[in-house]
């Protein structure tokens, strides 16, 4: 008796352990899809190339198959919500999104939810009113930066400049005067970036005086070169003295306006404005080293990227989101993990 009964608990046993091995193994592939909202931004092209290196990377490391692939809504909600469509026809393992517009959130989120498709947001955070619907009720989980910190570390920035030289004040009147190129008026980066920037500067014992409105330019470099056109027209010859950027591509149609003007060519005796941006895509940092932008704040793709795809796969195999990752929450009110930013000021 007492042998049947150790076989019996042995037998036990080894089912206990067979169960749990079959549940922790790994299947042999994985699809996971990744809308963008467009492949042409700059530096959502460093989190895309990031992408497929660290699918590349975990593939090997868990050994197993992953297929990825990416779709471009071109800046067109309607075609993200196309290719939604095709996904949740599809049906592959988890899709990573970077929103199109940031307000429609939930129409993503009811499509993936009634196929049964697990998801996260990265990059662009869903529109602050649509929080509770979009983040905290699905449990999904958000990758970004921390809204304010870009304009904070801006705005420290241009006090340190002012402070170790007092001249970019070019009017000698004591106030700076300074131009905002805006990303988007709904997108809580962009909001962020444009308040505190200007705030931190302030508090750090700085006076500003805005030039004319804030120019809303999509993130687009273009848009920015044709509105510091307009205002440069309006205000000629060193009235503008500080021009913020929400991002890199903004502030380098600053640099394309005012080289039309003779100003910001890095030429020895031409003169200069201060125009700071953010993410130090490489083009931006070429500009810093040959004297156009003055600085950035560096925004990492990288990093991002590699967040984007361990967590998509700790989703696609429903685990814990962070499970056995270096990442922690935030304290936001929804599962969040932060990409620290970084000041750059010199290229060499």
């Amino acid at each position: 008796m007492k042998k049947i009964l150790s076989l019996l608990t042995v037998l036990c046993l080894l089912f206990t352990m067979t169960a749990a091995l079959a549940e922790n193994a790994l299947p042999e592939e994985l699809d996971i899809r990744a809308l963008i909202w467009k492949y042409d931004d700059t530096y959502g092209s460093t989190v895309r190339v990031a992408m497929d290196k660290w699918v590349q990377y975990y593939a090997e490391e868990m050994g197993i198959k992953i297929d990825f692939q990416m779709y471009d809504a071109a800046d067109d909600m309607a075609k993200q919500i196309e290719s939604a469509t095709i996904l949740t026809s599809e049906k592959p393992d988890f899709v990573i999104i970077n929103l199109a517009e940031v307000t429609n959130g939930q129409v993503l989120v009811d499509m993936f939810q009634a196929a049964d498709i697990p998801f996260l947001f990265y990059n662009k955070q869903p529109a602050e009113d649509t929080t509770q619907e979009v983040l905290v009720d699905t449990g999904t989980i958000f990758i970004g930066t921390l809204a304010r910190q870009a304009g904070d570390m801006q705005g420290e920035i241009l006090a340190d400049m002012y402070a170790k030289d007092p001249g970019i004040d070019l009017n000698g009147d004591g106030v700076l005067q300074y131009v905002m190129l805006m990303g988007e008026p709904q997108n809580d980066e962009a909001i962020a970036r444009s308040r505190y920037s200007v705030e931190t500067a302030i508090e750090k014992g700085l006076k500003l005086e805005q030039i004319g409105q804030t120019l809303v330019c999509n993130w687009d470099q273009a848009q920015a070169q044709d509105a510091i056109n307009a205002v440069w027209a309006a205000n000629p010859d060193g009235a503008i003295e500080v021009i913020f950027a929400n991002n890199d591509m903004m502030g380098l149609g600053a640099v394309a306006a005012l080289n039309g003007y003779g100003w910001n060519t890095g030429r020895e005796g031409d003169p200069s404005v201060v125009i700071i941006g953010v993410d130090a895509v490489d083009s931006a940092l070429e500009s810093i080293k040959t004297g156009g932008m003055t600085a950035t704040v560096q925004q990492d793709g990288d990093a991002m990227g590699k967040a984007n795809i361990r967590i998509a796969i700790n989703g696609a195999l429903g685990r814990e989101w962070l499970d056995g990752t270096e990442y922690t929450y935030t304290d936001d009110p929804y599962h969040c993990i932060r990409i620290p930013y970084a000041k750059i000021t010199e290229v060499q």
